[in-house]
């Protein structure tokens, strides 16, 4: 097997959840199960068979070593989590239904990946015989200190000629716009392949698409292209892939996405999905960790966009951040077989 040692770095956080759609209020229980960006793309490659590494910070108490063991129950090697810090971040999810939109609260202050230092991690080591480096924009938005640590990362990746992907993921509850576009446009010089959704591209770099409303589901495919476009000529990206909600409700969504490559201008669609979904959260980290798969295995554009696409309509099926599906099972929905039916 060719070596394909794939780094994700980023905050693993405890999920709390209401049982079913209960709301937080009339809630006496919560289920616990891990989640975060960046280890959610992790198990997406590592079901898919790569030799997925997750980079971190967690407590080594036993709720930081439970953190651990959930990725190493999909195979993703967690050699390269640092041990220290207090606290694992929380965050509490509502799940929605129908016109009552889901809700997330957080508790990460304090948590052990925003008490990172610089040299916490030698990425020398840890990017030893990588071919792919992930992050999103999440993990620079904790603090001063680990947006030093991901740009320190992805110049390191620049210099050892390992392939970027960053998710923009903008959260106004960790940052200012303006603190993000000016954290993430230096980040960005260094990345080869961006991911971004309807809305991230304007709060982030104040490239909006036009005549698109994002609440009334109506979309402008010439919008995006100009979008994407915007993006690479500011950036040079290799590739730009934006995924494209059209919510009807919290419910049910129309879900596709666009890859546009930064070399030849052309942009590829994929097919539309309508999703009756059971658990949105890692929807768009299973898309991230579909295209990477993609890329990384050199399908041409529009095979990997509807592999990435048809892998995240999957993940909206399964409970919890993590998508577990295998290679198979999104080539089967994205060659046409969404039937749902019983396969015996």
């Amino acid at each position: 097997m060719k070596n394909d040692k794939i780094i994700t770095f980023g905050e693993l956080m405890l999920r709390l959840a209401p049982e079913g759609y209960y709301r937080f209020v009339q809630a006496d229980k919560f289920g616990a199960t891990y989640g975060g960006g960046e280890a959610n793309v992790a198990v997406s490659l590592a079901n898919y068979g790569h030799d997925a590494h997750f980079v971190s910070k967690l407590p080594a108490h036993e709720i930081g070593q439970a953190a651990v063991n959930s990725l190493r129950k999909y195979g993703v090697n967690t050699n390269d989590i640092v041990r220290g810090g207090d606290r694992v971040g929380i965050y509490f999810l509502e799940k929605g239904a129908s016109q009552r939109p889901s809700k997330v609260i957080y508790d990460r202050a304090g948590s052990s990946i925003a008490t990172a230092k610089p040299e916490d991690f030698n990425w020398d080591e840890i990017l030893d015989g990588a071919v792919w480096f992930h992050t999103t924009g999440i993990t620079p938005a904790l603090n001063d200190d680990v947006a030093a640590i991901t740009l320190e990362a992805v110049k390191k990746c620049r210099e050892k000629g390992i392939p970027v992907s960053i998710d923009l993921n903008y959260r106004k509850k960790l940052w200012s716009r303006e603190k993000a576009g000016e954290v993430m446009g230096e980040i960005c010089k260094y990345v080869d392949v961006c991911i971004a959704n309807e809305e991230d591209a304007k709060d982030v770099f104040g490239i909006e698409a036009s005549n698109t409303d994002i609440n009334s589901g109506k979309l402008n495919h010439e919008g995006y292209i100009d979008v994407a476009r915007q993006l690479t000529e500011r950036f040079g990206f290799k590739k730009t892939a934006i995924t494209l909600r059209e919510s009807i409700n919290a419910n049910r969504n129309l879900w596709s996405a666009m890859l546009y490559d930064g070399k030849s201008g052309q942009p590829v669609f994929s097919k539309k999905y309508d999703l009756n979904i059971v658990d949105r959260v890692g929807g768009g980290d299973s898309f991230g960790g579909g295209l990477i798969h993609a890329l990384s295995s050199d399908m041409a554009d529009q095979d990997a966009i509807e592999f990435a696409v048809a892998a995240s309509a999957l993940k909206h099926t399964i409970e919890g951040d993590y998508n577990l599906v295998s290679v198979s099972e999104v080539n089967a929905l994205a060659q046409g077989d969404g039937s749902g039916r019983v396969q015996r």
